[in-house]
């Protein structure tokens, strides 16, 4: 079961990021240009929301039985304990914490063109973390893409 959930967070990734790159890309045109807050665009901010709390689900299950995350005896010399244990803890709390604000102080503004730009500036930057706490394998923390 434990297998499962490993490959589900990390698959659930790519969907996570997807979804992020589409509000993100549509919020930067559609503030630039001035255009109205749709349907369509509040669909996709409740889908990445969902999907951002899911992966956190997912995480905390993660966090507690997984051998990758050391909670008794944590070593910081030794780069992968302090990676998954601290760092990319620290760094996704971080940007689902800017994803939630986003996500709730956007729905407070009634002008089109001040939520567009509230939502990118949020997700952008929770973007940018998620990606910084993200074990790729070229990083040297895992050896398999999902």
């Amino acid at each position: 079961m434990l297998t499962g959930f490993k490959h589900l967070h990390s698959s659930n990734r790519y969907v996570l990021l997807a979804l992020l790159l589409i509000v993100i890309v549509t919020s930067f045109m559609k503030w630039q240009g001035k255009k109205e807050y749709t349907k369509q665009d509040d669909k996709f901010n409740l889908l990445a929301f969902i999907f951002t709390h899911v992966q956190l689900l997912i995480g905390i299950v993660l966090f507690f039985t997984s051998s990758r995350v050391v909670l008794k005896g944590l070593d910081m010399s030794d780069k992968y304990d302090r990676f998954f244990t601290i760092e990319h803890t620290l760094g996704m709390l971080i940007a689902i914490v800017l994803i939630t604000i986003g996500r709730i102080k956007g729905k407070k503004i009634i002008d089109s063109v001040k939520r567009h730009k509230l939502t990118f500036w949020y997700f952008f930057i929770a973007l940018v973390i998620m990606i910084a706490s993200i074990p790729w394998p070229f990083r040297g923390f895992g050896n398999e893409w999902m």
